[in-house]
């Protein structure tokens, strides 16, 4: 293949984009989350490619991405308790594990599962690519398997160049970390993510349960090792120890800050740009250390993407 190109936001790049992807091509896009890794989520081909470019484990799903709720209807039952949630918060950064409407989606998309994950993107560029590719997009983070998650196109180079066919550069994303993915019938909640979980429950009027496995995924970002650099990572750090990259965050000061401020929404927008820069600076050898962060609104979501890049290594 190629070198991967990359495209601009303009109607020609957008056009272009939506060419390569239905002829069966690979192309990264933001979103207001991370940029995705978009693949036609029909075409068994396009599927098995993502995760032959991420080198990402075939029994971990992938994320629908559809341009509205309409299109959405001939992929998944839409029941009441999802209705309420799509009219509060789509589009934005919630996926809802829904089950599965027919034919159509690619088993390779679902890992077999009666289920599939639907997320409608916030960010205008994904929209607008979704609207001319004409189909739905599987598109999990552009980058390699367990690896840092992109916020930015040269992120998706870094991890990716050379294996896709282009990456559409939207500039940074602006909430930096992945949806909060909801199953219902109970509600739960499978992954924290860029919407915080208190306002899901304020939206359903009751109290959403966590869930979900790492031995078996129903839905992306459960593996135990997950957007993990290569450096290792020490959590809930005060102070730098000899020979550490020190992340700060509020009161806990250093060179490399999620938020001097202690702003999660913030911290949220930088997390995988930080980590990147921190293994950068540490080296592969390197250790990376990580001021604490709350456990509440997105803390949530930046908690558990630490957790896991700081697991031990499959």
């Amino acid at each position: 293949m190629p070198d991967t190109r990359t495209l601009t936001a303009t109607p020609d790049g957008i056009a272009e984009a939506a060419r390569l992807l239905q002829e069966g091509g690979l192309v990264a896009f933001p979103t207001e989350t991370v940029y995705g890794l978009g693949g036609d989520a029909r075409s068994d081909r396009a599927v098995a490619r993502i995760f032959d470019a991420k080198n990402r484990p075939q029994f971990n799903p992938l994320i629908v991405h559809l341009p509205d709720l309409a299109a959405a209807r001939a992929y998944a039952e839409i029941g009441p308790e999802a209705e309420r949630l799509a009219e509060a918060f789509w589009p934005g950064p919630l996926t809802l594990v829904l089950p599965l409407r027919g034919a159509g989606i690619s088993p390779l998309v679902t890992a077999g599962l009666d289920t599939v994950a639907i997320r409608i993107p916030a960010h205008p560029l994904a929209r607008d690519l979704l609207r001319a590719f004409g189909g739905p997009l599987a598109a999990p983070s552009a980058n390699p398997s367990g690896r840092i998650s992109p916020t930015r196109a040269a992120h998706v180079l870094d991890g990716l160049s050379g294996r896709i066919e282009a990456v559409l550069d939207g500039g940074p994303c602006a909430v930096g970390v992945e949806s909060t993915i909801l199953a219902l019938d109970p509600p739960t909640l499978l992954r924290p993510g860029g919407l915080p979980l208190e306002a899901i429950e304020a939206c359903l009027g009751q109290p959403v349960a966590s869930g979900g496995s790492a031995e078996k995924p129903s839905a992306p970002g459960q593996l135990a090792s997950h957007y993990a650099p290569a450096a290792s990572l020490r959590l809930e750090a005060l102070r730098k120890h000899p020979g550490e990259v020190l992340i700060g965050f509020g009161p806990v000061t250093a060179p490399l800050s999620l938020s001097p401020s202690g702003d999660l929404i913030e911290a949220a927008a930088n997390l995988f740009h930080m980590l990147r820069e921190a293994d950068r600076r540490a080296g592969p050898s390197g250790r990376i250390a990580m001021a604490p962060i709350p456990q509440h609104g997105l803390g949530r979501a930046i908690n558990d993407r630490l957790t896991r890049a700081a697991a031990p290594r499959p």
